[in-house]
């Protein structure tokens, strides 16, 4: 599928929505199986994110042996993507695939279930959310929600954005406007940005545009696809605001209660795999990806300058602060990562950082 069909199916998202999905059948409701509408923050079809969450919406009904039927909306077709939230915790739908730190405006807390500024990896997020607290802390925010939460995707470490000039110093990123949501979006503002929260399909008409200055999406592949080049040529990296993006299914709680044991695994061990299928996927394609918009689309690559990385901690040393005064769950839940961050920082640093520098060095690369 091309960039502009995407980009049209996003401008006239809802309309033709029931005809683009499966429908419920009588039989099954007859029988006393259970129907799953599933709303998601991706548009249908976009590579990595939108066709994970198809992924996942069809394996489900494929596990329970058609138990659970599944009907998949993207986003705009049933509600846009930031409306998802309130449309699974007020029961009008049973579940969401999106990013939870959309949902920061509701509690800070919830930004930490994607990723947070110097936050995980991808293989950080996953000890914590399965063995340092992590999934019970979600559970205990979600519950005040009326929601159960999982993991069910993952991005890996995003690039740093796409600017239309060159940013060489903290003060280059002063009255910028960019698109960049979650807590990584506070710290910009610190340093004097204007951080912009609109959903992907809109990105490129407002970088073309002049609407924005940059943007920040996911990696390589994702932006490639958006063709981000066309407007902005500055690619810089390593995006701290992103290290590790963690994706949710999350579940109306009570639909979840009312499922059986048996259900709630084959639910959480579906999230489970495409939890590592997304990030493999991201994995291979995003080398590939990156050398062709460098060789053939004259993307300049930069990296941010440790002044302007230190200015990055700084702010954002700020904007933790706000979330811990927010409230005590607040404080709970950043205390429970800072904690897994340093234990788990301390055992990268001899392992995999230790070996991939080696490896980069023998390899000359």
């Amino acid at each position: 599928m091309q960039r502009r069909d995407f980009l049209k199916k996003t401008a006239v998202a809802g309309v033709g929505a029931a005809a683009a999905t499966a429908t419920f059948s009588t039989p099954a409701i007859s029988q006393g199986l259970k129907k799953m509408s599933i709303v998601s923050t991706w548009p249908r079809d976009f590579p990595g994110l939108g066709l994970s969450a198809q992924r996942l919406a069809a394996r489900i009904p494929v596990l329970t042996d058609g138990r659970i039927q599944v009907k998949y909306f993207a986003s705009g077709e049933r509600v846009g993507a930031f409306d998802s939230f309130d449309e699974v915790a007020s029961g009008n739908s049973q579940a969401y695939i999106g990013a939870d730190y959309y949902w920061k405006g509701k509690h800070p807390g919830w930004a930490y279930f994607t990723t947070v500024p110097f936050g995980f990896t991808y293989a950080e997020m996953n000890a914590w959310i399965r063995f340092g607290g992590g999934q019970e802390l979600w559970d205990e925010l979600a519950g005040d929600f009326g929601l159960k939460c999982m993991m069910a995707g993952n991005t890996g470490c995003q690039m740093g954005g796409w600017f239309r000039k060159e940013i060489n110093t903290a003060d280059d990123l002063k009255g910028l406007k960019m698109r960049i949501p979650g807590l990584g979006g506070d710290v910009m503002a610190k340093l004097g940005a204007s951080p912009v929260s609109i959903p992907g399909g809109q990105i490129y008409e407002n970088l073309m545009s002049g609407a924005i200055d940059a943007t920040e999406w996911v990696g390589p592949w994702n932006d490639s696809f958006m063709k981000f080049y066309e407007a902005a040529k500055y690619y810089y990296y390593p995006g701290m605001h992103e290290p590790g993006s963690m994706l949710a299914l999350g579940l109306n709680k009570k639909f979840w209660e009312g499922l059986s044991k048996n259900e709630q695994v084959i639910v959480e061990s579906a999230c489970g795999m495409e939890n590592d299928m997304m990030m493999a996927e991201y994995n291979m394609k995003s080398g590939s990806a990156l050398t062709k918009l460098v060789k053939e689309q004259g993307v300049q690559l930069r990296q941010f300058s440790d002044e302007i990385y230190d200015s990055f901690y700084e702010a954002a040393e700020e904007v933790f602060e706000g979330v811990r005064s927010h409230s005590p769950m607040a404080k709970k839940i950043d205390d429970s990562f800072r904690a897994a961050r340093t234990d788990l920082s301390g055992w990268t640093k001899i392992s995999d950082q230790a070996y991939l520098a080696q490896r980069n060095r023998v390899l000359g690369a």
